[in-house]
Formats: C-alpha cells, sequence, structure tokens
C-alpha cells in the first residue's frame, strides 16, 4: 500500500523540507522536473528537503508554489490546520 503524505503543522526546517521532499516523491517528480518549472537549482532543493536552516526564503516559498503547496500562518493552538497525528493526540487526551 502506498504511503500518505501527512499535512499539517511545521516546526523546523528539517520538517517542512521532509514533507516537501515526500510530496514530491509521492508525485513521483524529480529534483530535475520541480528544478525546470521552478527555476531553482537542484542543488538548492536538495539542500532545502535535507532542511538547511539557511535557504533563501524565496526560493522556498516559490519551491513548495511549484510543488503545488502553499504556506498558511495562524496562531499556535489553532486546529483547523493541525496534523492528523496532533488531531488524534488531542482526541485521545
Amino acid at each position: 500500500m502506498k504511503e500518505q503524505t501527512e499535512y499539517g503543522v511545521i516546526r523546523s526546517a528539517e520538517e517542512l523540507g521532509k514533507l516537501a521532499r515526500a510530496h514530491r516523491k509521492q508525485r513521483k517528480l524529480t529534483l530535475e522536473t520541480i528544478s525546470g518549472l521552478g527555476n531553482v537549482s537542484t542543488r538548492f532543493l536538495s539542500e532545502f528537503e535535507r532542511g538547511k536552516e539557511t535557504a533563501e526564503l524565496g526560493k522556498v516559498l516559490k519551491a513548495l508554489r511549484t510543488l503545488g503547496l502553499e504556506v498558511i500562518i495562524q496562531p499556535r493552538g489553532v486546529a483547523s490546520h493541525a496534523s492528523p497525528l496532533k488531531q488524534k493526540e488531542d482526541k485521545n487526551a
């Protein structure tokens, strides 16, 4: 069975990179494809997916857009966009 990518709360550059990588791989897209579509280098994309703390924000946002992802900012603790795992933990508490 194919593993589903879990979307939700991101708290670090590493988490964001891992999520972007999982999303890209689930859609069977290569770094080269995203690089060409988003006009960012494969090296940048690779470093971003590995959680590089100093990745340029504009390029990160461009890469996410190219992947079909968007960033949503909201106050902490708002459950509407919390990860499914977090929502399960809250229900069991």
